[in-house]
């Protein structure tokens, strides 16, 4: 019997867009706050994770085409460029710079390596995580 599942893929399709929502600000927030790269990338995976309880897993794929296992290695690849940067630059591995910069409108605004980091943090848990839910997804 096929279950009708239309108030779960309504709510799903709000609730998704305030996941997101938290997740860009548990991302930009981490540097004052408690929050980065981690914990925005569990929040992020954690949207795809109620997308594929509320829809099957080929609505998904054809509305988000990534290979997750693809993006934790991007995300893996992109720690260690900026660590490798530092040391190109003959300063310890992993060690931040910052320059501030003027926006108009906005005012001055630092700018970090450590928001690269964080992005590749982000990324990795996002692909680990998703790609450890399908694969268990594929045996039950």
């Amino acid at each position: 019997m096929k279950t009708n599942d239309v108030i779960l893929q309504s709510v799903t399709k709000v609730v998704v867009f305030i996941i997101l929502t938290l997740a860009i600000y548990l991302f930009f927030s981490g540097h004052d706050a408690p929050g980065g790269g981690f914990v925005a990338g569990l929040a992020l995976a954690s949207s795809f994770v109620l997308m594929l309880l509320a829809f099957d897993m080929e609505t998904v794929q054809k509305g988000i085409p990534v290979n997750f296992r693809i993006l934790g290695a991007v995300g893996a690849m992109f720690v260690l460029i900026d660590g490798v940067g530092a040391v190109v630059f003959g300063k310890p591995f992993l060690t931040q710079a910052f320059k501030e910069i003027e926006i108009p409108f906005f005012g001055p605004i630092e700018i970090s390596t450590v928001t690269l980091f964080e992005t590749g943090v982000s990324l990795a848990v996002v692909g680990v995580v998703v790609t450890i839910i399908l694969s268990i997804s594929e045996d039950v």
